[in-house]
């Protein structure tokens, strides 16, 4: 369990969370059953994650990162004169897309996100040959953003729904650099898994996040937050109902990571995000969309 003082002060979504009263250091690594995959599978069915800390070489991270900085600073968002690897954000704040079509440019990378040691830990872990979905989503989170409240399921729901998300720490990561944050139990949330988990971003919902509001998701759900600084190589695994959000980045250097997804190659791809340039998906007409807020009060799960 990460020892974060009682009292700490960090940010969601320009809202204040104090741990020990509205966020909880409550994370807890499965290093110590990394080699019993019955434990693994039975402490992600129970707990909803697994955080594994060096799970990848961190000389190999520190490759891979530097592949994302030089880009980045031919960008032009990084702080001008000023070490690479310090990800100091630029006077204009401004984040970078990476399109897959560039990412799959990157060797060091690829070999974090689809090489030996993470391919074959996922096909131990599914107990057959795996699969990595072709979109990798690479995170470089500016000052004053974060993600919202969300289940993976609304955006790559389309296939098999045994479909693990990988987040991986591109570098340390401190408390005020945003790092993931976890809504514990909220995995098991029956009526959430039957009405926002059944939707799809890409076809019924206006915007993916459930939530933009931390404490509307505690008392809408009846859950807990949870978060902890990482290190470059840690990872933290989940599952497609798993509701997880990122505190606000308040620190000046960008915070790296990555969303990659792994399932049973045997069992069905959502095919939207595979291909030569799978991050481009049309979007079909918004016009006729309810806002989340509306259908939250239809499925009874509308909170403050």
């Amino acid at each position: 369990m990460s020892t974060i003082p009682n009292g700490t002060k960090v940010s969601m979504s320009g809202h204040e969370l104090i741990f020990g009263e509205t966020i909880f250091a409550e994370t807890r690594s499965s290093n110590d059953i990394f080699e019993d995959t019955d434990a693994l599978r039975h402490r992600i069915e129970e707990e909803g994650y697994l955080i594994i800390r060096n799970f990848h070489d961190r000389a190999s991270i520190l490759n891979a990162r530097q592949e994302i900085l030089t880009y980045m600073d031919s960008q032009g968002v990084l702080a001008p004169g000023i070490p690479l690897d310090d990800a100091i954000i630029g006077p204009e704040n401004r984040s970078t897309r990476f399109r897959d079509n560039i990412v799959k440019q990157w060797p060091g990378f690829l070999n974090i996100v689809e090489g030996e040691n993470t391919m074959n830990f996922f096909q131990r872990f599914l107990d057959g040959p795996a699969l990595s979905l072709d979109h990798k989503w690479l995170r470089a989170i500016s000052k004053g953003r974060n993600a919202g409240a969300h289940c993976d399921v609304v955006y790559m729901g389309a296939g098999t729904k045994k479909l693990y998300t990988m987040w991986t720490a591109l570098g340390d990561i401190s408390l005020d650099m945003g790092p993931l944050a976890l809504c514990l139990g909220s995995h098991k949330h029956q009526q959430l898994k039957n009405t926002y988990g059944a939707s799809d971003a890409h076809q019924d919902l206006i915007q993916g996040a459930f939530s933009n509001n931390p404490y509307d998701v505690m008392e809408t759900l009846g859950t807990r937050w949870a978060s902890t600084p990482f290190n470059a190589g840690d990872v933290v695994i989940f599952g497609m109902y798993f509701m997880h959000a990122s505190l606000e980045n308040t620190s000046n250097r960008f915070r790296l990571s990555s969303d990659t997804r792994y399932q049973l190659a045997a069992e069905a791809v959502d095919e939207r995000h595979m291909g030569e340039d799978p991050d481009v998906i049309p979007k079909a007409d918004l016009e006729d969309r309810k806002p989340i807020g509306e259908l939250r009060k239809e499925w009874g799960l509308s909170g403050v």
